[in-house]
């Protein structure tokens, strides 16, 4: 039987890869975001024929009534939601921002699905953000740390669908990812950004000289994680998506440099730190591996080889495309 998706945030680097993923294992998607679709060099969907997918515009901020006739129409058994003001440094600026899209719009769109009683799972897409700065690698039970106005509503967030699945069996599962990174990413990213600025001559700035520990997973493993988990997942329960490779943001740069034969002093500069960035968080999968029988394909040479293919095949597209995060409220 095909599979029925409704994926909100499907704009978004991550939404429209899953829902590329999803379309070739057959599913009949539906997406929604705030905005019109991209240039198609960001909309990794539409590289590919597709038959069962339809994009509709729906603000989850400003039309909650809009969204759920989307809803109540295709009556998916999965919803998948990308949707959230995703940026870290920027939360600073407009911090009720960030808690009126990734706390309080999504409380109020967890109250109306509650009550849809075709939807078999819904898969809530947050971030290793909320715990904060780490040591080691944490797993799933890891408390709460944040440090940003971002991190901080992400968790609110996360703590009410606690409190909706024990109260009303609500069949949320709740992922969270590394670093992602892959084809298709907006060019804010520091992978396609420094593909990119190395390839049209501009300096790339790295904050605080890139000692930041990340581990980077490429995004079809990620999509591969999502699917498994919103078919198999249990309820309740929060899945780590990481592989167990952790790298600083600066050697992650002249790895990429020394694949495009550029040196790394030619090509960025060091500028000050960011407001509250984590130093690290590393990601224990274990979990997922063990109960779901996932792991990463794909190697981060691979995945960056495919980047540097595709930045270089859509570099006209893509030079004209902002190259900042355009915030909008």
């Amino acid at each position: 039987m095909t599979q029925k998706i409704l994926v909100i945030g499907s704009n978004s680097f991550s939404g429209a890869s899953f829902v590329a993923y999803a379309l070739a294992r057959g599913a009949e998607v539906v997406g929604t975001s705030r905005s019109e679709q991209p240039t198609q060099a960001l909309l990794p969907y539409r590289w590919a024929p597709h038959g069962e997918f339809s994009f509709r515009r729906v603000d989850l901020n400003h039309d909650l009534d809009a969204l759920m006739r989307v809803v109540d129409d295709f009556r998916p058994q999965w919803v998948v939601n990308f949707a959230a003001q995703s940026m870290v440094a920027e939360s600073w600026k407009h911090p009720e921002h960030w808690f009126a899209t990734n706390a309080v719009a999504t409380v109020r769109l967890h109250e109306r699905l509650r009550h849809c009683d075709f939807m078999d799972k819904y898969v809530h897409v947050s971030t290793p953000e909320v715990y904060g700065s780490c040591s080691g690698f944490v797993h799933e039970d890891a408390p709460f740390n944040p440090s940003t106005p971002y991190a901080v509503s992400r968790a609110a967030a996360d703590m009410s669908l606690r409190t909706f699945h024990a109260a009303y069996d609500f069949p949320v599962v709740t992922t969270r990812a590394a670093n992602v990174y892959g084809p298709g990413q907006q060019l804010y990213r520091i992978v396609p950004r420094a593909i990119l600025f190395a390839l049209i001559g501009r300096k790339l700035q790295l904050h605080g000289g890139g000692h930041s520990q990340r581990a980077f997973i490429h995004m079809r493993d990620v999509s591969d994680a999502t699917w498994r988990i919103a078919a198999d997942g249990i309820p309740g329960q929060t899945y780590h998506i990481s592989t167990d490779e952790v790298i600083a943001i600066q050697e992650l740069v002249e790895r990429i440099y020394t694949r495009l034969g550029i040196a790394f002093r030619d090509a960025a500069e060091v500028v000050g730190e960011r407001l509250g960035k984590d130093a690290a968080y590393m990601l224990d999968s274990t979990k997922l591996k063990r109960e779901l029988g996932w792991k990463a394909e794909i190697s981060l040479d691979e995945g960056i080889d495919q980047c540097i293919a595709w930045v270089k095949a859509n570099l006209a597209e893509l030079r004209s495309q902002p190259y900042d995060y355009q915030h909008k409220p």
